[in-house]
């Protein structure tokens, strides 16, 4: 996700601030169970200056989900060359094993099949870089395979969070990745 802090300092601290109290809250319980007012208890601003930053909770998980899907999308992009067909990049195999802390988090957030507010984000964030990639080579079918890249990667991801994939967290990696190696080649 492309995400631009505010030019004032004090805002980008604040907008930390919350987001830290937010990943600190979701520890210990389901973001349906976090209110407002235990989180800017536990970030130490007022409820009014939460709202000046952000719409609501689901806005600010968002936000704060933010490098996850950044992560994501780095990690898909981290090999030059020939890509392995088998094995998929260590930066990828990272990022799936790194999803634990918030998972609990990451499925309030993207739904079975890719959906979502974070999955909107990656699979927008992902095609976006995909395209360019794609384009730079001069794949005269760019916008096809950015779109089923991303689908992809963002449905299977969201099945794996919830359970409906039970592959260990590198097995699922190198499996998404000869999907994707295949979409790149089929065209």
């Amino acid at each position: 996700m492309s995400r631009t802090e505010p030019a004032d300092p004090r805002a980008a601290r604040t907008r930390a601030r919350l987001r830290a109290a937010l990943l600190d809250e979701c520890a210990l319980r389901p973001l349906a169970e976090v209110g407002v007012a235990a989180l800017v208890r536990r970030a130490g601003i007022g409820r009014a200056t939460f709202y000046v930053h952000y719409d609501g909770l689901e806005a600010l998980a968002v936000d704060a989900c933010a490098d996850v899907v950044r992560q994501a999308v780095d990690a898909l992009h981290a090999w030059r060359g020939r890509p392995d067909p088998v094995a998929a990049p260590p930066a990828l195999r990272e990022f799936f094993t790194g999803l634990a802390p918030h998972a609990a988090l990451y499925r309030s957030l993207l739904a079975p099949g890719g959906g979502g507010p974070l999955g909107r984000v990656l699979h927008r964030d992902l095609r976006a870089r995909s395209l360019a990639e794609r384009e730079l080579a001069g794949a005269a079918d760019a916008p096809l395979v950015a779109s089923a890249v991303a689908a992809t990667f963002a449905g299977v991801l969201a099945d794996w969070l919830h359970g409906l994939l039970r592959e260990a967290p590198e097995e699922v990696a190198d499996q998404v990745w000869q999907l994707l190696v295949t979409l790149h080649r089929s065209r």
